[in-house]
């Protein structure tokens, strides 16, 4: 019985070793390598950014604001990288278009792409418009398969590449006063996932990224319906260290997992039991969200929907 369980332990501590060393040389030096990280301004897409530029990488990044897209390309530039830093709404399919050839233009090719940029309405559904799921689609789903389409065929000439798509664990469960951005979310997953299958034998691999709630200061840049107040200082509880992951720690197993070309991970104890928990109980889980739902914030008094107001506006009461 006991060379039985030696024998099995063995097998074990070989396998485990076998996988360790495999992921290892999966890895792949990150020096030299052309990134383009979309969203990039502020909080998790900054933090990959900077990443990468540490180690190495000609950076490209984009968002929206031109005073913050300025702000973050010297910022880069001063880890001592090639730094390219534009204007781009990635729900525009032509504008997207020509910052990837511009991209490939100046650096070469893209051997890395992030697709990080995204948009956040917090509310309850009474106060959710169709323009908010559109919108919500547009960037968070639509501006991940614009520019990994538009990447996709330099890296798929050279067989070479490596596309990481931040989705969240609201697009594996739906929650409640995040409708738009978990429909959104659970679309973007979908398309990273299938691309994976896609890409299989291509030389590119697509990474799914899948992050618990992370302390990244975007609560301030959500946009808030309903009870504005109420759901800024709601939504500000999940900054809490003890309910979010630290975004710097998340960034960094974010670019460990480009590095090792991982189809999907996981960032966060929590995101891990709440997917099991969906996989396994999907209705028990609905139903545990429902009595969630009795806990937040009403619907504005309002007989139309309320406007969206940035938290940047609002004050926690």
């Amino acid at each position: 019985m006991k060379k039985h369980l030696w024998w099995t332990a063995a097998l074990g501590g070989g396998g485990l070793l076998g996988w360790w060393t495999a992921r290892r040389l999966r890895e792949q030096p990150l020096r030299g390598r052309v990134a383009v990280v979309t969203g990039a301004t502020r909080g998790l897409g900054l933090r990959i950014a900077t990443q990468l530029a540490e180690a190495g990488c000609p950076v490209a990044i984009c968002a929206r604001s031109a005073h913050d897209v300025a702000e973050a390309g010297l910022e880069l530039a001063g880890y001592g990288a090639s730094v390219m830093a534009r204007v781009v709404d990635v729900s525009d399919p032509v504008a997207v278009g020509e910052f990837i050839n511009e991209v490939e233009t100046h650096f070469g090719r893209i051997d890395i792409l992030v697709n990080n940029a995204g948009i956040i309405q917090a509310g309850p559904l009474e106060d959710m418009t169709l323009a908010d799921f559109r919108e919500a689609m547009a960037i968070d789903y639509w501006g991940v398969v614009y520019c990994s389409l538009a990447a996709l065929p330099g890296m798929r000439r050279r067989r070479a590449g490596t596309i990481a798509n931040i989705t969240s664990i609201g697009g594996e469960v739906s929650v409640p006063h995040l409708l738009p951005y978990s429909c959104a979310k659970a679309a973007a997953r979908a398309f990273s996932e299938g691309l994976t299958a896609e890409l299989a034998g291509s030389g590119v691999s697509c990474v799914t990224v899948v992050p618990w709630l992370m302390r990244t200061g975007s609560v301030p840049f959500v946009y808030y319906k309903g009870q504005q107040d109420a759901e800024l200082a709601m939504f500000s509880t999940g900054q809490w260290p003890i309910v979010s992951v630290d975004a710097d720690r998340a960034a960094r197993r974010i670019v460990r997992a480009i590095r090792r070309r991982e189809a999907h991970v996981r960032i966060g104890v929590l995101a891990t039991l709440a997917g099991g928990a969906h996989a396994l109980a999907p209705g028990l889980t609905a139903r545990l969200l429902a009595q969630l739902r009795r806990l937040m914030p009403g619907p504005s008094d309002g007989s139309t929907p309320s406007m969206a107001v940035r938290g940047t506006t609002l004050q926690i009461r």
